[in-house]
């Protein structure tokens, strides 16, 4: 997980590098890596809903 400030909006963004298209933000760190836990749930979910192929982390 990659967790940036937002300076233009305040708070964070939290992101995994290698699922595409998973990112959320929060007004605090915290919210911001409880929200990451639930969006990466979610896309791998999906991504095994829709058979897209997971690959494994680079690190």
């Amino acid at each position: 997980m990659v967790l940036t400030p937002d300076v233009k909006d305040g708070g964070y963004v939290a992101s995994f590098p290698d699922l595409p298209g998973c990112i959320t933000c929060a007004d605090t760190k915290e919210k911001a890596i409880a929200n990451a836990k639930d969006a990466k749930r979610a896309w791998i979910e999906a991504a095994l809903e829709s058979n897209v192929e997971i690959h494994e982390p680079e690190v």
